[in-house]
């Protein structure tokens, strides 16, 4: 979970293996206040029935095309997770997510929060 005014992670959640990103978020059960306005991806399809103010981008299918205002809100709704996505870019560069992780699966959570840490405290 990435802050969007400071850019600082503010949390983040583990599992063994491959996991979907909203498995994993159901999973962790993390409190949030309903004041927190969430913006996600359309993997998260049905995520208002955890957190009712949370933002995804509406879907198009063969029989229902999106009209220029839904467009428009996928647009905008973009152009705010970028910030987000740019994170996960800086995050990369340390490689503990873009290649397998091939150490021992118990320090993963630690090492992981370890280089947020350093994320965050280079955005000092």
């Amino acid at each position: 979970m990435v802050d969007k005014n400071s850019k600082k992670i503010l949390c983040t959640h583990f599992s063994a293996g491959k996991t979907h990103d909203f498995a994993l978020f159901k999973k962790s059960k993390l409190p949030l206040a309903r004041s927190i306005r969430l913006r996600v991806d359309s993997g998260y399809l049905g995520i208002t029935r955890f957190h009712a103010n949370s933002l995804l981008p509406k879907k198009k299918s063969k029989h229902h095309p999106l009209s220029a205002q839904d467009k428009q809100n996928n647009r905008e709704l973009a152009r705010q997770r970028v910030l987000n996505e740019h994170v996960f870019a800086c995050l990369k560069r340390f490689r503990i997510i873009a290649e397998r992780y091939r150490n021992r699966r118990k320090r993963f959570a630690l090492r992981f929060n370890l280089i947020s840490g350093l994320y965050n405290f280079e955005l000092q």
